[in-house]
């Protein structure tokens, strides 16, 4: 009977209770976060033809520091990154690591590029620095869109640890009572007669 009572109550400490517990964050929902990811990617992509209309070779012929060259590679380079951790979202959309990810590889690639459009407008084509510059910031709604469902994944598994926590630890309670202290036993006074 003790066996089956502690099963019992076991099984009733892991399954989480909703009573008395908080809303978690509002995440967007799936099918919201798909056509941000879908629109993300797609903007993304429309910078890939931009940066292969590029030509840095060219210009370090005009006298530009070879600099330029290893930017213009480096920046195809994490495009194509971005590109591959926004499909890894897309899969996975509720996965923090995967929104993180295609988050900080498309804000490096933002920074890297404000370097290397000034080479473009100042050795190549300023109207091809300007159209490389829109086509990055198109995407800042989209980025924006992502950094806000990364602050909601966030705050919803805090709200889901602090549940979990509060679970455990009633689960203790409830599994190894403490058993109250027996009084100590009362001696007879020695002076009774």
């Amino acid at each position: 009977m003790r066996t089956t009572t502690s099963f019992l109550l076991s099984a009733a400490c892991f399954g989480l209770t909703a009573f008395g517990q908080t809303q978690p964050a509002s995440v967007a929902p799936q099918w919201d976060m798909a056509a941000t990811i879908t629109a993300f990617s797609a903007q993304a992509g429309r910078v890939k033809p931009i940066l292969d209309q590029l030509t840095p070779q060219a210009w370090v012929a005009q006298g530009a520091p070879d600099v330029y060259v290893s930017q213009w590679t480096r920046a195809r380079q994490d495009l194509a990154s971005v590109l591959e951790s926004v499909t890894a979202l897309d899969r996975n959309p509720e996965k923090l690591t995967a929104a993180l990810d295609a988050y900080f590889r498309w804000t490096a690639f933002e920074a890297r590029i404000g370097s290397l459009v000034e080479g473009v407008r100042h050795y190549q084509n300023p109207a091809i620095g300007d159209l490389l510059v829109g086509a990055v910031a198109e995407n800042s709604p989209n980025r924006d869109r992502l950094q806000q469902h990364i602050s909601d994944l966030a705050a919803q598994q805090e709200q889901e640890l602090v549940v979990v926590g509060q679970e455990a630890q009633r689960c203790r309670t409830n599994l190894n009572p403490r058993t109250p202290a027996r009084p100590a036993p009362v001696k007879p006074t020695s002076g009774a007669k």
